[in-house]
């Protein structure tokens, strides 16, 4: 087991809500596969338990229980919103949140078939959640700027990744473009900054929830709408930012450098789940593959 993580058991959250939340304490508890930064436990049929396992700080959560509550009202897709907040104690030295669940199957273990339904929907989500932020709105942390602020992270996966049947020089030739887009100059608007296939859950084809808003932060939309090729299957982009409609030439460029990165990211946590690697996520390596294929054939 790393240092820094927590071993939790289905006693474990027992106990903690037992001592915390005592009316909720006696429905069924079931682990829910996956998660790194945090640790999902289904609670009855409409709950979970988010407890904060890999993660050093409180923050992620702590943002999450102040502006979930605000964004899922004016959101068309379900999100998880808190409905108790667990402190840390002798016997969980970490904070957990008590969380509406979200139904349906993330993507990285489903699929999408109804494509431009998902990309329609897509659109929709983030036409609804970009609005101009508060003043008081969370900063990004290490995410959120232009991509020339990301060559170092950029550098590090491509030089990571056996690229199998990908060209290196298409790959830069892609974050280059992004770099050299000019920078966002609206409004700070919110964003959920982390959209991949582990992040989203579909039904039916089709995009059904949002979840882990653990990245949200005020700022550059373009880093959601990579989501335009990591998420969505082939030959969808064209319509998700036809329907957005929000998106200048500048903020498409600076999306698809993003989405690249992102695509490579997720290559290298599935080779890390091949070769055994702590927090590695073999299921991973193939969307990522997939979403990559997808950036280099363009919209």
């Amino acid at each position: 087991m790393i240092e820094s993580e927590i071993e939790i058991s289905e006693d474990l959250v027992r106990d903690l809500l037992r001592d915390q939340d005592p009316d909720l304490a006696e429905l069924p508890i079931r682990e829910v596969a996956g998660g790194w930064g945090n640790q999902m436990w289904r609670l009855g049929d409409e709950l979970a338990v988010r407890m904060q396992r890999m993660d050093t700080c409180p923050d992620f959560q702590l943002k999450e229980r102040r502006w979930l509550p605000v964004l899922a009202s004016r959101l068309p897709l379900p999100i998880p919103t808190p409905v108790r907040s667990g402190a840390p104690s002798e016997r969980f030295p970490k904070i957990w949140t008590v969380m509406t669940w979200v139904e349906g199957t993330p993507l990285d273990h489903g699929s999408i078939t109804c494509g431009d339904h998902a990309a329609d929907m897509l659109a929709a989500f983030l036409k609804a959640l970009h609005v101009e932020a508060p003043a008081d709105a969370p900063d990004a942390s290490d995410r959120g700027g232009h991509p020339k602020e990301y060559t170092d992270g950029f550098e590090h996966f491509l030089r990571a990744m056996d690229l199998g049947g990908f060209a290196e020089d298409d790959i830069r030739a892609v974050w280059e473009d992004a770099v050299a887009a000019p920078e966002w100059e609206g409004p700070r608007v919110w964003a959920h900054g982390d959209l991949h296939p582990a992040n989203v859950v579909v039904a039916d084809g089709t995009l059904a929830g949002v979840v882990d808003f653990g990245a949200l932060f005020a700022g550059d939309p373009a880093w959601d709408l990579a989501a335009a090729w990591v998420l969505l299957p082939a030959g969808c982009a064209a319509r998700f930012f036809n329907s957005y409609a929000q998106a200048d030439e500048g903020a498409i460029r600076r999306a698809r450098g993003l989405a690249a990165m992102k695509s490579l990211f997720l290559m290298l946590m599935g080779q890390n789940g091949d070769r055994g690697l702590p927090g590695g996520k073999p299921n991973w390596g193939p969307a990522g593959r997939s979403a990559l294929d997808r950036v280099l054939k363009g919209l």
